[in-house]
């Protein structure tokens, strides 16, 4: 475990770090991207490369700068820009919709919110043009989004239309009462017919941008699966969500050896053009806030997916 010798003084965006042994011969972004656990490694690189953002022994460094015992580092960080968000004419495949919230069944290859180096295209982007009163619970960049799915994971979101209703649906979230179903192809041959999977998932020690079973500082994780069809090399489940961590299927399936078709974070290549993880949010159903009676949505798979299962199926 590395020692806390390092000294910090903060004046406005103006940060200083005095390097300690226990980082010598570390790369410049790889020692920034530690010590900044808010900010991405990609993120420093780009400052970095950018004339007076960061600075070793008061000279402009490279990412790949080398490090050594006493180099004082200099990082300055830019106040964020909030940028405009703007409606688009994106089509939106809409479940349902009344005045509390939509249902939508998100397509792969589109970002639920607008992020960094993803300000347009996104689904937040269309619903702005379809819907003009959103909840702002989440902010400028996230409005009227309660929870999300990753960017090449199909299928059922929330989008919430008041503050009231985000305001329940998410405690409902916390509380876990909400059922959400998910099917997923896995690769191998899950012999059991159904288990559960109950391990903490934290952030991966060594890569920022996965998540890990490994980490001592984990949160609760739970993710019950049922073997739908066996097809010898692959295996079609469903799952059902007592919890929900970033990446929680994805990682918890790897975790068993049985990752998701087409997950090349957490698996391997697949044989198929999946373009991403095989993996679709089915169902899901929760308590209407305004109405406090149960309701559940339910969404055929893509295209793509029932494609892949039949040519499995007819082998």
């Amino acid at each position: 475990m590395r020692k806390k010798t390092e000294r910090f003084q903060n004046k406005m965006e103006e940060n200083r770090f005095i390097v300690s042994e226990d980082y010598e011969g570390t790369r410049i972004d790889k020692y920034l991207s530690l010590l900044n656990p808010g900010l991405s490694r990609s993120y420093i690189q780009k400052l970095i490369k950018e004339d007076g953002f960061v600075t070793v022994n008061g000279n402009k460094c490279k990412n790949s700068t080398v490090l050594n015992t006493s180099d004082e580092v200099f990082i300055n960080i830019p106040e964020p820009v909030v940028p405009n968000i703007e409606p688009e004419d994106i089509p939106l495949n809409i479940v349902y919709e009344d005045s509390d919230f939509l249902i939508i069944n998100k397509p792969k290859d589109m970002v639920v919110h607008p992020a960094p180096g993803h300000y347009s295209g996104t689904l937040v982007n269309g619903i702005l043009n379809h819907c003009k009163d959103l909840s702002g619970i989440n902010g400028v960049l996230r409005p009227g989004i309660v929870h999300r799915i990753d960017k090449d994971t199909t299928g059922l979101l929330i989008i919430c239309k008041n503050d009231k209703a985000h305001n329940d649906i998410a405690a409902q979230l916390k509380e876990h009462s909400i059922e959400r179903t998910y099917i997923a192809l896995c690769d191998g041959n899950i012999k059991v017919d159904e288990g559960v999977v109950d391990k903490p998932i934290g952030r991966d020690k060594n890569d920022r941008k996965k998540m890990s079973v490994n980490n001592p500082d984990g949160k609760n994780a739970v993710t019950h699966y049922k073997v739908l069809e066996r097809f010898g090399k692959y295996t079609l489940i469903k799952c059902n969500l007592e919890t929900g961590r970033t990446h929680q299927i994805r990682v918890h399936m790897a975790s068993l050896g049985h990752p998701i078709v087409g997950d090349e974070v957490y698996g391997h290549k697949s044989e198929f053009k999946t373009f991403g993880q095989m993996l679709h949010a089915k169902t899901i159903g929760f308590i209407h806030p305004s109405s406090k009676e149960y309701v559940s949505f339910d969404s055929e798979l893509p295209d793509y997916f029932e494609k892949i299962l039949n040519r499995l199926r007819n082998k």
